[in-house]
């Protein structure tokens, strides 16, 4: 029996604006499996946003269950709650929340300055390591003013790969980028999948969505479908060995 890694049951989350109610979620059930890449899609205002995160333990429902690997987060008060999305979760955002001052390799050793049983010669092995899985361990020492949009999504990368988290979650991950840089930026993604990382992705954009293995549409605070993707785009690694140009393949 597959236990889910992400168990989400009958959640709700509303908001007061004044005497105004705003139902943001209603009765959201779903369940992900490890080792899943969805995308999450829906217009301005269907409830994707704040489902990302209630389930990135970045706020909490109104109402509903929700478990993640086993844990009923509703019961972990604000310091445990912290501790447990710290090493269970890596973050990836549009804007890439990388610290302007501050090397590559310092920005990706972020997350573990807050695990004491990490010494300072693991934590910096730890981030170069990261960046290598990136492909910028030559750029260790540079600042985010010295690289390009899409190596900084990258150092951003590492960093949610550095704790070893058990799902990423990324919030538009490509909205600031080109489309080259974007299919990049997909083609790590998918590597990590592939080597059963799980990625949860909000993204608006289909020709992105289309990385993904399956696709889930909120409208209105609800759920509205959630299929797999039938024509999967494929990850430039993927072409070079076949020697094509970008296609896609169709998955039974």
């Amino acid at each position: 029996m597959t236990t889910s890694l992400i168990s989400v049951e009958n959640i709700s989350k509303i908001y007061g604006i004044g005497e105004i109610e705003v139902h943001a979620l209603t009765d959201v059930t779903l369940k992900i499996n490890k080792g899943e890449f969805i995308a999450i899609m829906g217009a301005s205002g269907s409830g994707k946003s704040t489902f990302m995160n209630i389930i990135g333990c970045l706020d909490r429902p109104t109402s509903g269950n929700y478990l993640l690997d086993g844990m009923d987060v509703n019961k972990l008060d604000k310091n445990k709650l912290a501790e447990f999305r710290n090493k269970k979760i890596g973050f990836i955002f549009q804007s890439f929340n990388i610290l302007a001052r501050t090397t590559a390799i310092e920005n990706v050793e972020l997350p573990l300055l807050y695990n004491r049983t990490i010494n300072n010669k693991e934590r910096k092995s730890r981030a170069y390591n990261a960046l290598k899985s990136v492909g910028l361990a030559d750029r260790q020492y540079s600042l985010p003013n010295q690289l390009s949009g899409g190596q900084q999504q990258r150092i951003a990368i590492a960093r949610a790969l550095v704790n070893e988290p058990i799902v990423i979650m990324a919030d538009e991950p490509t909205g600031n980028l080109d489309s080259k840089t974007s299919y990049e930026i997909m083609e790590i993604f998918q590597t990590l999948n592939n080597r059963g990382i799980t990625i949860v992705m909000v993204t608006h954009e289909p020709d992105i969505a289309q990385f993904a293995l399956s696709t889930i549409l909120f409208k209105d605070g609800k759920i509205i479908s959630n299929k797999p993707v039938k024509e999967r785009k494929l990850a430039l690694t993927e072409l070079e060995k076949i020697k094509q140009p970008i296609t896609v393949i169709k998955e039974k």
